[in-house]
């Protein structure tokens, strides 16, 4: 009977971690009155392994940039730098980088409610990727 059970716990802990995502907090520091993610996330991917997840935010009358560098990715790979930024397509603006092995990191809020914006995530040894403009 207590190798049933155990079975039954470890496919139901298997389902759990397999629909789970990354554990993300995605609260700006900078914006105490909140955020909302406009547009789809952007994953970056290196040799079929995720890297990180880069997403954009409006609030605080601002565009944001958000990277979150998985857990699964950072437990090999210590040394990185994330950055992102909120670009206009002819530039970065605003853009942030994080300490070394710094896996959460925001950019500076961008004054570009009124353009098309993408966020744009980079991960030393690791990749990049834009999120889709929105405007």
């Amino acid at each position: 009977m207590k190798a049933k059970i155990g079975a039954a716990v470890l496919a139901t802990a298997a389902i759990a971690v397999t629909f789970a995502g990354p554990a993300q907090a995605e609260t700006n520091p900078r914006c105490p009155s909140g955020v909302t993610q406009i547009g789809d996330t952007k994953y970056i991917k290196n040799g079929g392994a995720t890297v990180a997840s880069v997403k954009q935010f409006k609030g605080c009358n601002k565009n944001w940039g958000y990277i979150y560098v998985w857990d699964s990715w950072k437990a090999g790979h210590s040394n990185f730098v994330a950055t992102v930024a909120i670009t206009r397509g002819d530039g970065e603006i605003d853009g942030n980088s994080g300490a070394r092995g710094q896996q959460e990191v925001w950019s500076r809020g961008a004054n570009t409610l009124q353009f098309c914006t993408m966020a744009y995530g980079t991960v030393s040894g690791g990749g990049a990727g834009f999120t889709e403009e929105r405007c």
